[in-house]
């Protein structure tokens, strides 16, 4: 897009800021205010230039985009082809707009969505889990079963070196004392453990493995390695019984009041995990019903986003930095498939929040803003200003209006009950 402003518009504007820094101006030899024009402008020329400028490519840009219905989706790359005093300002805008396209169908969209349901058997297993919790590991005088779990010493070689010779930082692999190992197929190195089945306390086991090709190590991938191992001790796992006692020690005031809150914590877990897969088949039916090209820079910048989430949760989950660089590709190829599928998202959300006449109000903004700040552990005015630095309140609005126009479709759902899956 080119703008031109004519010569008489760009001197009234030099004239309006030129008055503007006289006002304030304080240079040698005058009161403040009161330095001539001629002495303002040769002061600060160059601030009163790009103020100028700055001013008239807003204004202009801005009625440009008004006069000829433009939806820009980024701030334009503006470059400049004329500009100075006593002649026209020439420029030109390369914007990037909203997509043009005609709205689905976007009523009565086909979901299938599970029935809440929680049987007798998932509270029993439930409870199960909460007595592996309250576990005891007694030490036993017999050989090692799969399921046990064992304490040993052990030192790992390759081609009769340290493994740390291969792997510097392979420590924990190539060395430990009074490691604890439960006997099942793939704990540990995968093919470890089994080795250790029919060994008693004090035995000394050698352990042959292959590493394999996507081993946390690189340097140990597909690399043969041999361990000396020694039993210290062989124990079993031992589960509490289901006991009044065993309740109180959850903090319920019976085994009875136990089971219910099991109950009740299954029932909320159900319908949260029920409505979000519900949720998200609505959402990837609209997506599936219509295409249209996304703009590029959204798209990057929505990538960028997404990566930096991706290699930050993976790292708060200790992957190391060496293992994320060698999956770059596919977390980028990953990250790019997922932010077009938000982008593409946002513009339908808001063609359709217009549509229905959807809003987010003032207030549902502030009750989110409130709730994140609590999440994040954050006093409210401190996570306020935070937001404010990254523009973080219009994607909060983003979130909400995206929220909204997905609980109004729906509503508008034909949605089938289906039988549970288990849990």
């Amino acid at each position: 897009m080119r703008v031109e402003v004519e010569a008489g518009a760009v001197d009234a504007v030099f004239a309006a800021v030129t008055a503007d820094f006289q006002k304030s101006a304080q240079l040698p030899g005058f009161r403040a205010g009161k330095a001539p024009k001629s002495a303002v402008e040769r002061a600060y020329g160059p601030r009163i230039d790009e103020e100028v400028k700055r001013k008239l490519i807003s204004e202009h840009y801005q009625k440009a985009v008004t006069d000829q219905k433009l939806s820009p989706v980024v701030y334009p790359d503006i470059e400049e082809i004329q500009f100075g005093r006593g002649q026209s300002l020439q420029f030109a805008a390369t914007i990037e707009t909203a997509p043009e396209f005609e709205l689905p169908d976007y009523k009565s969209l086909p979901v299938k969505r599970e029935k809440s349901e929680v049987t007798d058997d998932d509270v029993v297993k439930a409870l199960d889990v909460l007595r592996e919790q309250r576990a005891e590991y007694k030490d036993v005088e017999r050989e090692v079963r799969d399921g046990d779990f064992v304490v040993v010493n052990y030192t790992g070689t390759c081609d009769g070196k340290p493994l740390t010779d291969l792997a510097p930082t392979a420590r924990g692999i190539t060395q430990q004392t009074g490691f604890w190992l439960r006997i099942e197929k793939d704990h540990f190195i995968p093919g470890f453990t089994p080795q250790l089945v029919g060994a008693k306390k004090s035995d000394t086991r050698e352990v042959k493995v292959t590493f394999p090709t996507d081993f946390v190590s690189a340097p140990l991938q597909g690399k043969d390695g041999v361990y000396n191992v020694e039993i210290v001790d062989v124990k079993e796992k031992v589960l509490p019984d289901l006991t009044e006692e065993l309740a109180k020690g959850f903090g319920a005031e019976s085994l009875e009041k136990l089971r219910e809150g099991v109950l009740t914590d299954l029932q909320n877990d159900r319908a949260f995990r029920t409505e979000r897969a519900t949720r998200d088949q609505l959402v990837r039916e609209l997506l599936g019903r219509v295409t249209f090209e996304l703009p590029e820079t959204v798209v990057q910048t929505e990538t960028r986003s997404v990566v930096y989430n991706i290699v930050a949760e993976n790292q708060q989950r200790g992957v190391p930095r060496e293992l994320l660089e060698k999956q770059k590709d596919e977390i980028y190829q990953s990250a790019a498939s997922t932010a077009k599928e938000r982008v593409k998202l946002t513009f339908l959300a808001r063609r359709i929040a217009e549509k229905e006449s959807l809003r987010v109000t003032q207030e549902e903004i502030t009750r989110r803003v409130l709730v994140l700040a609590q999440q994040y552990q954050m006093e409210p005015g401190k996570f306020i200003k935070e937001l404010q630095k990254r523009d973080g309140f219009g994607e909060i609005h983003e979130q909400l209006l995206i929220a909204k126009v997905v609980d109004f479709l729906l509503k508008e759902a034909q949605v089938e009950e289906i039988a549970p899956a288990a849990i």
